[in-house]
């Protein structure tokens, strides 16, 4: 399939003369590779793509793209490779995603000033369109777990928090690999781009800055959540050890009473006494009362 860049992208049947953008698959461009004539020193193939980056030919740029899904990070990243010159840029493609990045753009982009630095601008943009929304949408959920720590602890999971903090590692090298393929491209080491529309791939680059640093900032509040939730764990453990020094305390002295009365010498003389039994109740009684007293002015409990 190919594309005319024109106001926006224009389908045609084939490869125009003016500044195109053609979508392959592998197939088709093992068969047209050699038309392109774009000096490419290393094969491209979007089957072996792992990675986002981007590799200067003597008369091409080539690279892959690896992007992952934003709706689950943890699926396996959808995989493309790409070629481009001063005339347009090839993608190779076998499952589909750059067709529907293209139809996004096509549909929501008018340029004034078309040209091959302003599509791959939009195509980037395209990429992490909604990614701020995801970002929000981690903060969001980050805020919730941290409230449900705060309130009611047995509601809250920190493998969701491990999850999360996954999530963000990935977006933040997919960020990385970003930026490392936008300065590439602003480098601009063919001069297959005009100097005054590098700042496009500037502009991009900083964006992915800004998503990076954001994607660091909610990795490093995943890590202040989980310290929250065992610090919350350290409290309630410390409140039962409490509780039970509180109750073993309290008993000592009933046992030892019970241990000292339990011995039954001949010549107790309290065994003799009729009013023994209500004084060990009173004085039981008495010591409890005096415990939970002391321990309550102590703040202990």
């Amino acid at each position: 399939m190919y594309y005319k860049i024109k106001e926006t992208l224009v389908p045609c049947e084939t490869r125009p003369r003016e500044a195109y953008v053609a979508v392959l698959t592998s197939e088709e461009w093992l068969e047209e590779s050699s038309a392109f004539d774009m000096g490419i020193e290393l094969e491209v193939n979007a089957r072996d793509a792992d990675s986002t980056k981007a590799e200067v030919n003597y008369d091409s740029l080539t690279g892959t793209f690896s992007v992952p899904d934003r709706d689950d990070l943890s699926a396996t990243p959808a995989h493309f490779a790409f070629a481009l010159d001063e005339k347009g840029i090839v993608f190779i493609d076998d499952s589909g995603t750059v067709q529907k990045i293209i139809q996004a753009v096509t549909s929501s982009k008018r340029w004034k000033m078309p040209c091959l630095e302003r599509f791959l601008y939009d195509f980037l943009e395209q990429i992490v369109h909604r990614d701020q929304k995801v970002m929000e949408r981690y903060e969001a959920e980050l805020d919730d777990i941290e409230h449900a720590i705060m309130t009611d602890l047995d509601t809250c999971y920190p493998k969701r928090i491990n999850e999360i903090r996954s999530d963000l590692r990935e977006l933040r090298i997919h960020y990385e690999q970003l930026m490392d393929l936008g300065q590439e491209l602003e480098e601009n080491e063919n001069n297959f781009f005009k100097q005054k529309n590098l700042r496009y791939f500037h502009l991009f680059n900083q964006r992915m800055e800004l998503l990076h640093d954001v994607a660091a900032s909610l990795r490093d509040y995943t890590i202040q959540v989980r310290d929250l939730y065992q610090s919350q764990l350290d409290v309630r453990q410390n409140h039962i050890m409490a509780i039970l020094t509180i109750v073993t305390t309290v008993f000592t002295p009933l046992t030892l009473i019970t241990g000292w009365y339990g011995m039954n010498f001949v010549y107790m003389p309290e065994l003799a006494w009729k009013g023994s039994y209500p004084v060990v109740i009173a004085l039981s009684i008495a010591i409890v009362v005096g415990c939970l007293w002391f321990f309550k002015k102590k703040k202990w409990l």
